[in-house]
């Protein structure tokens, strides 16, 4: 059955992996641009000796009379560029412009380092036991220590139907986890080539979200994967990734999964980024 499933997938992923750019990923005339600041965190006590980038995106149409919506997102040295692989930035500038989506802080961090002890050695990535990990530990991170911080700069809505939280790879997984772990401050869950597998417990998942359908959170969760994304022994993420939207659907989530033809790769999340938030934010006031 395995090897049926690896011949159906692999005979998808034969179409070219080409996912342009729509006009909502690029800069467009006259539409107010956010900013974007850096920022270091390094007094964690919930992972204690780690330090980390993070940034914050306000759009233009911040006032600070009134709490905007906001969106974490892991991993976030790639997500916060402007220029980079997913214009977060921009998308966010384009999608407020039209109303499509409300007035939303962008939230971008990145996953802890540890200080190498001994001369000439690398810093240690945390990034594995933070993401992967079957734990409320990095949820607890963000609610307790970084969204602190940024209230300190900014105004956020207190109703979770106005936060969202995204990620690829091991951060797609810690974005459901973080809005498993914490239904009342996050209600919104993007999970691109989410590592749903055997790294950590991942795969426990879907068994986890059938056996408690009847205590079902108030989630919304977009899930993408590629038909030839990684197949290692960690498990098959197209596989994993199908057996997630199932458990979804079974137990009555409000979910959507889409799986392309590409790798573990974040080409297609880019692309579909602005329906995809537009899909998130769909019945959310304007």
């Amino acid at each position: 059955m395995r090897q049926l499933l690896l011949l159906a997938l692999a005979a998808t992923a034969l179409a070219a992996e080409d996912y342009p750019l729509g006009p909502d990923s690029q800069p467009q005339p006259g539409v107010p641009q956010g900013d974007v600041k850096k920022f270091t965190f390094e007094t964690s006590k919930i992972f204690p000796g780690t330090k980390r980038d993070w940034w914050l995106y306000v759009p233009k149409q911040y006032d600070a009379a009134k709490p905007a919506c906001a969106m974490v997102f892991f991993d976030g040295g790639g997500f916060s560029k402007a220029d980079g692989g997913f214009r977060v930035p921009v998308v966010f500038d384009n999608l407020i412009a039209k109303k499509d989506i409300p007035v939303t802080v962008g939230i971008f961090i990145s996953p802890g380092t540890v200080a190498a002890t001994e001369p000439g050695k690398k810093d240690r990535s945390n990034r594995s036991y933070e993401y992967d990990s079957m734990s409320d530990l990095n949820a607890r991170f963000i609610a307790e220590e970084i969204i602190p911080e940024v209230r300190k700069l900014v105004k956020l809505t207190d109703n979770p139907d106005g936060w969202g939280t995204c990620g690829t790879s091991s951060g797609g997984i810690a974005a459901f986890t973080l809005a498993l772990e914490k239904p009342d401050q996050f209600h919104k869950v993007i999970s691109y080539i989410g590592s749903f597998t055997n790294i950590r417990g991942g795969h426990d998942y879907p068994v986890l979200i059938r056996k408690t359908k009847d205590k079902r959170k108030p989630l919304r969760v977009f899930l993408q994967d590629g038909a030839a994304d990684l197949d290692n022994l960690h498990g098959l993420w197209p596989l994993s990734n199908r057996d997630m939207a199932a458990a979804l659907k079974f137990a009555g989530y409000d979910h959507k999964f889409e799986l392309g033809t590409g790798g573990h790769s974040g080409k297609q999340g880019t692309a579909i980024l602005p329906d995809v938030l537009r899909w998130l934010w769909r019945d959310f006031p304007k």
